[in-house]
């Protein structure tokens, strides 16, 4: 297997062309680690930007009709294809995105077993406060991962993939890690540029249509309450659509939440170093082809030259 050149950052920090740019010099194919992107018609308000990968092939977007529940376990299971595939094509396997866990899931080199429904579970969880299910999660593993319980929905599916872990523990075995060979790279952008990006992005993808794009969904059957479990954009805006919020509400609290959201991932990739991760800074702003030079660079220490083409 080739060592895999993964781009992270937070939102707004210019990953997308950057992996672009990496994909055009190392000859390579990009596999996004967006764990929204994967739903198609959720385009705006996902940040997509298809334009800019031009010619280059891209993996992981638009594979899932909007309303599904794409989950880490698919998340794996569909990017460990992908790479054998670009790998069987001669190709450089190119991770790129912000979805911090599943980076670290994959490159960590994580299996899980699929997980089913328990039904009997869920009805008997179905009462439970967020705070109530959350000790009970607590009771059963150690809560590394907040995303576990931000909301009930998920709550409830943590502690449904605990109890069958317990219930089935020659499963539960399979998640013992095999890392994989892997070159990090963070796109590192201080925090006032960062807020101003986010901020202008925005302010573009309202002009834009974002508002719309959800006008739409919901029109299409997809079910308001599956578009506020996506949160962020999705979140904020459905709650418009619907007339529960306006729309100074909704531009305030969601320029707000997409702000917490970055500090989030910056907190995440921070734990991924202490986790035992090896992560390059490198300036959003940098010149494209010393953004280049300095990543062939640092892919290539301590092992054979890798041709860029």
């Amino acid at each position: 297997m080739r060592k895999i050149l993964a781009i992270t950052g937070p939102t707004a920090s210019g990953k997308t062309s950057r992996a672009v740019a990496l994909a055009e010099a190392f000859d390579g194919e990009i596999i996004s680690a967006d764990s929204r992107q994967v739903y198609r018609g959720m385009d705006l308000g996902t940040g997509k930007d298809l334009e800019e990968y031009g010619g280059t092939p891209y993996h992981l977007i638009d594979i899932c009709p909007a309303g599904s529940k794409y989950n880490l376990y698919g998340f794996l299971r569909d990017a460990r294809a992908a790479i054998n595939d670009i790998e069987s094509r001669g190709k450089q396997p190119i991770v790129c995105g912000g979805t911090g866990l599943w980076i670290e899931a994959l490159l960590n080199g994580i299996s899980l077993p699929e997980v089913p429904e328990n039904s009997e579970l869920r009805e008997q969880l179905s009462n439970k406060s967020l705070e109530e299910l959350t000790a009970k999660l607590a009771s059963m593993k150690s809560l590394h991962n907040t995303t576990d319980v931000d909301t009930v929905k998920r709550a409830i599916r943590a502690i449904e993939i605990q109890t069958y872990y317990q219930q089935h523990p020659e499963s539960a075995a399979q998640t013992i890690p095999q890392p994989l060979d892997a070159t990090i790279i963070c796109v590192d952008i201080d925090r006032e540029s960062r807020r101003r990006r986010i901020s202008a992005r925005l302010d573009q993808r309202l002009e834009a249509g974002m508002v719309d794009e959800v006008r739409r969904l919901i029109d299409s059957g997809v079910n308001p309450d599956d578009l506020i479990y996506y949160g962020l954009e999705y979140k904020y805006l459905t709650l418009h659509v619907l007339g529960k919020l306006s729309y100074a509400e909704m531009h305030d609290q969601l320029e707000i939440a997409i702000h917490q959201f970055a500090k989030r991932q910056m907190t995440w990739f921070r734990g991924m170093e202490r986790r035992g991760f090896k992560l390059h800074y490198l300036p959003w702003n940098m010149p494209e082809v010393d953004f280049i030079n300095e990543v062939s660079a640092i892919f290539n220490s301590g092992c054979e030259l890798f041709p860029i083409v």
